[in-house]
């Protein structure tokens, strides 16, 4: 009956000319409808599932990242980058709870004693490698694109202002670590900044820490903030012991998928936030993993689930499923991470039917002419499924 029900909507000419689907019901532990489940397509930003379930299995939700200033020679003061991204100037903060440079300031003006550094310099080397990833487009970067350069010190996710744009091009630093040693440096009341590196056993002077790390995945899940995706994506490199680069952090997100029992090689990693278009992933991997999310085999990844839009009311949800009226049936009860990039729409969540089933669902579109057509035509698919008593 599910074939019955999602294959005229499947077959729709809005999703454009290639269609990937797997939908499972958790508790029966079945799969109920599957279109090329098993082939990688491209994910745009439902890439962040893996990005956040593996980070969060990594590291654990409770989990916290240090920005530390240190003592360098000469008088200087190292301000070095723990891979914070939610890190805020001051009390206007984007992200909830955010650790805060001026109270980091404040720390080490007090451990100074009143006396003034000689220079603040800027330590990023807890990142290596390239600091844009293969399959980005150039309009895509800073300083009005979807991301910012992915370093492991920066403030509102590389902002300028601490001001989040549902529709992306909110201006970024083309610096983003500078710029906070810039930041940073002006509360010192110090005009010399530069990029170095702490000494190893320079005597620390002060330290913040960002909020647990299931509140930072829930912000990256429901704003889909890119930056802050492919800075978590580090963590799980970090974590195991690879080098903090896009192909350190890609291996390792593939790697932690296959210790979890997922199918790891049906994933085909550039980055972790979805904007690289070589990037491939199955329908059959992202409902195996909202599955075994659902399942409380994993504790740690359960949080996954705090930081997918609601559909019709949050994230990039909140204006979905408004048309045509049968789609407004799902409003409230679609749990959703979407993807969008010129061509390609996708989507992957959770819902619970009319009879009380909880089911998980990735659908895989690319080849459509218009966005909004091929939206409204994708929304039809999970809305049905609330519907469907099949």
């Amino acid at each position: 009956m599910v074939k019955v029900a999602l294959d005229p909507l499947v077959n729709s000419a809005a999703l454009g000319n290639e269609v990937h689907v797997s939908v499972i019901d958790v508790a029966a532990g079945k799969v109920l409808y599957e279109r090329g489940a098993d082939v990688p397509a491209t994910p745009a930003s439902t890439t962040k599932l893996l990005t956040a379930a593996t980070v969060l299995a990594a590291r654990g939700p409770a989990y916290r990242l240090t920005t530390r200033v240190v003592a360098g020679s000469a008088g200087e003061v190292v301000l070095v980058g723990g891979g914070d991204p939610t890190l805020s100037v001051n009390a206007k903060a984007l992200f909830p709870g955010a650790a805060r440079l001026d109270q980091l300031a404040a720390q080490v003006k007090t451990a100074l004693g009143g006396v003034a550094p000689s220079k603040v310099l800027v330590d990023t080397s807890l990142f290596s490698g390239p600091e844009t990833a293969d399959g980005w487009a150039s309009d895509d970067i800073a300083p009005l694109g979807q991301v910012a350069r992915i370093q492991p010190l920066m403030t509102n996710a590389g902002r300028v202002k601490p001001v989040h744009n549902e529709h992306g091009g909110d201006p970024r630093y083309s610096d983003p670590a500078l710029a906070t040693g810039k930041a940073f440096a002006k509360m010192l009341g110090v005009a010399a900044v530069a990029r170095g590196q702490a000494p190893v056993d320079g005597k620390e002077l002060g330290a913040v820490q960002s909020p647990a790390l299931v509140q930072i995945t829930d912000w990256m899940l429901t704003q889909s903030d890119n930056t802050i995706a492919d800075v978590l994506a580090r963590q799980v490199a970090i974590a195991a012991g690879k080098p903090a680069t896009f192909d350190g952090a890609t291996d390792a997100i593939i790697a932690k998928l296959r210790e979890m029992g997922l199918p790891g090689d049906e994933a085909d990693l550039y980055d972790g936030s979805g904007l690289s278009r070589h990037n491939g992933i199955s329908p059959a991997l992202l409902t195996q993993l909202l599955a075994l999310a659902a399942s409380g085999q994993q504790p740690a990844i359960t949080g996954i689930f705090g930081g997918l839009p609601v559909a019709g009311w949050s994230g990039t949800l909140e204006e979905r499923f408004a048309t045509p009226t049968p789609n407004q049936i799902a409003r409230g009860v679609v749990r959703a991470k979407t993807g969008t990039l010129s061509g390609v729409n996708t989507m992957a969540g959770q819902l619970v039917t009319k009879d009380g089933r909880l089911l998980v669902f990735a659908i895989m579109a690319s080849g459509s002419a218009s966005a909004y057509t091929a939206k409204a035509a994708l929304d039809r698919v999970p809305a049905r499924l609330v519907l469907c008593g099949c």
